[in-house]
């Protein structure tokens, strides 16, 4: 038997293989023509979703300001990424949408996320890979996405 590795070193493992994963995919989307985004990008596409937000929602769903969730609208913006429309909610506030493209990054998202799990399933074997993230299931139980996580890089609320 092995001898056990240092405490610490799981929660990096665990950081390396996420970010491996996620380089694959950001690979993926610059090869079809967006070169430009980055991870932070898919959080605020993913608390955006498909029915939009306002910037004061997104801010909290990302744990950032509303201001700082402002200039990361104004500058998906320019991208041409999301819009911003009249909020049928609330004539005072902005609803933030995202466009035909935004939407395409989504949808290739997920194609390349399922083209690495398909990848980590070959070189693993499928039985490891489902024996693992059931294990990853367990030990994280309860919501599978958590789109506060970027506020874990930010000031102490």
């Amino acid at each position: 038997m092995s001898e056990p590795r240092p405490g610490f070193e799981l929660p990096l493992r665990f950081f390396a293989a996420f970010r491996a994963a996620v380089d694959a995919v950001h690979d993926d989307l610059a090869r079809a023509g967006h070169p430009h985004l980055r991870p932070m990008h898919g959080f605020v596409f993913q608390a955006i979703g498909t029915r939009g937000t306002t910037a004061v929602e997104l801010g909290a769903r990302l744990g950032v300001t509303k201001q700082a969730a402002g200039k990361t609208i104004a500058a998906l913006e320019r991208q041409g990424y999301v819009e911003r429309a009249p909020n049928p909610a609330d004539a005072r506030r902005k609803a933030v949408r995202l466009t035909a493209a935004g939407r395409d990054v989504l949808d290739r998202s997920a194609a390349a996320f399922d083209r690495v799990r398909s990848e980590w399933a070959d070189r693993l074997g499928p039985d490891r890979l489902a024996a693992l993230e059931a294990d990853l299931a367990d030990l994280a139980p309860g919501e599978l996405l958590r789109l506060d996580a970027p506020g874990w890089f930010g000031p102490d609320r």
